[in-house]
């Protein structure tokens, strides 16, 4: 069995990593390490190094065990003397004697800096920043194999275990039909109170009732009135967008429309609503991508963040046992959702730092393509000297949607990636209801993750 194969490659050798950004992820990956055999963190670089003492601290190292380093030799020697180190320089910890960098900073452009120092120096990288691997991932995952690294998505974030699970589809010789994600935030509907939150928005659910089971009603019809009177909490994020773009680009599946059709939708419907018109449900086709809004009362558990195939019947027979047993398949019997319920962020990422370093295996599939770019499309008119930044939780730019598309040169009149525009200015006034094209966007003046996608688009005779 590969997990064990991968226990037993634990015991012998002892996998060093530096983890890169000390934020939520970093902290559940820190913490866990403490508790698996083989895997050791080494360092921890963040901009505040207080950050990066209270993840070690957070793990169960004392005090005068962690040793906050300016220079490569100070920090040597501090692990040599059985510390970890913490600092503010990624770059001078990069270069130290360690297997792995976990890359989570969130930051596209500090990603792509930080993955491309990694394998010019020799090591392993798991890319948790998706903002960067939607921008030059391809080209990162063809720079490790060309130097005899690995450059991996990490199990517990979505992308990593849906790829999973769709090959795993295909070696078992399942049809997939769509493959996808639920939203991050459960739309939660109490009977009660006659509110739908999620999070820390609310809206009107007093039209819910009339609209919780499909009954003999078009599904297409009830999804889209869901939408509608539900429409005070957004349906539609750009972080989904870019996950499932990862997932497009390693698999070879591609989205139905590109901001997705997103639509809310119970646990036990998703197998009725995400398959091909002609087969009930609300698709142009098979082998796509999307994403769903988990609709649930709050006494049924939770499917936020969760990944899901769903896939063909064939053998009706064979599943109409698996219904028996509480399998989700459709009404008409053709289709049925296979899911993973959850993603443990940090807490299950062992699995593909182990892997990727004692076993040179990526969590994802080996033919990375850019197949598609998040692209942005403006919700509101935008000045020129606009600064679109990306901010809060989910690194979204103010008046800018995002679309899933084929991926395209970043060039003239072609529309340019989501977070490769991040952070930089427009050129023009850009009216609503515009996707941005690279000419309205001012190029920075020094930029690695720019180089990188330029030597992307050769690399792939991106046009």
């Amino acid at each position: 069995m590969y997990l064990e194969t991968l226990q037993r490659s634990a015991r012998d050798r002892t996998v060093r990593a530096l983890v890169i950004g000390a934020g939520e992820y970093g902290f559940s990956f820190v913490a866990q390490s403490r508790r698996t055999p083989g895997l050791m963190v080494s360092a921890i670089h963040a901009r505040r190094v207080e950050r990066g003492v209270a993840a070690f601290k957070h793990a169960g190292h004392p005090e005068g065990a962690i040793a906050i380093c300016d220079d490569p030799a100070a920090a040597k020697t501090a692990l040599e003397a059985g510390k970890v180190v913490v600092s503010s320089d990624a770059t001078m910890l990069i270069q130290l004697p360690i297997d792995i960098v976990v890359e989570s900073t969130g930051a596209p452009e500090a990603a792509a800096i930080h993955a491309d120092a990694a394998l010019r120096n020799g090591k392993h990288v798991a890319m948790v920043s998706k903002e960067a691997d939607s921008v030059v991932g391809p080209l990162f995952h063809r720079k490790a194999k060309a130097a005899g690294l690995v450059y991996t998505p990490v199990d517990g974030d979505q992308p990593s275990l849906l790829m999973q699970l769709v090959v795993w589809a295909g070696v078992i010789g399942v049809e997939v039909l769509c493959a996808g994600k639920t939203s991050e935030y459960d739309f939660v509907y109490d009977p009660a109170t006659k509110q739908v939150t999620s999070l820390d928005r609310a809206a009107d659910g007093r039209a819910v009732d009339a609209l919780w089971e499909f009954g003999g009603r078009d599904v297409g019809a009830v999804v889209r009135a869901r939408g509608e009177a539900l429409a005070a909490i957004p349906q539609h994020t750009v972080p989904d967008l870019v996950e499932m773009g990862l997932v497009a680009n390693a698999t070879g599946l591609a989205p139905d429309v590109p901001a997705f059709h997103a639509p809310i939708a119970r646990t036990p419907e998703i197998a009725d609503v995400l398959v091909p018109v002609e087969m009930g449900g609300i698709l142009h086709g098979s082998g796509r991508v999307d994403v769903v809004n988990s609709l649930r009362r709050p006494d049924e558990a939770s499917f936020a963040g969760g990944v899901f195939v769903v896939v063909r019947c064939e053998d009706r027979r064979s599943w109409e046992v698996l219904r028996a047993k509480g399998h989700v398949v459709n009404r008409a019997g053709d289709a049925a959702m296979i899911y993973r319920p959850s993603h443990l962020l940090g807490v299950e990422s062992a699995t593909t730092v182990l892997s990727a370093v004692l076993h040179g295996r990526s969590s994802g599939p080996d033919d990375v393509q850019p197949r598609f770019d998040v692209v942005g499309r403006t919700n509101k008119p935008l000045q020129a000297g606009t600064v679109l930044e990306a901010t809060g939780h989910h690194h979204q730019i103010d008046g800018v949607d995002g679309l899933l598309v084929p991926a395209r040169a970043a060039s003239g009149a072609n529309p340019i990636p989501f977070y490769l525009m991040a952070g930089n200015r427009l050129l023009r006034d850009v009216p609503a209801g515009t996707l941005i094209a690279a000419e309205m966007v001012e190029a920075p003046e020094d930029s690695l993750l720019w180089r990188l996608r330029r030597e992307l688009e050769k690399t792939f005779a991106l046009r």
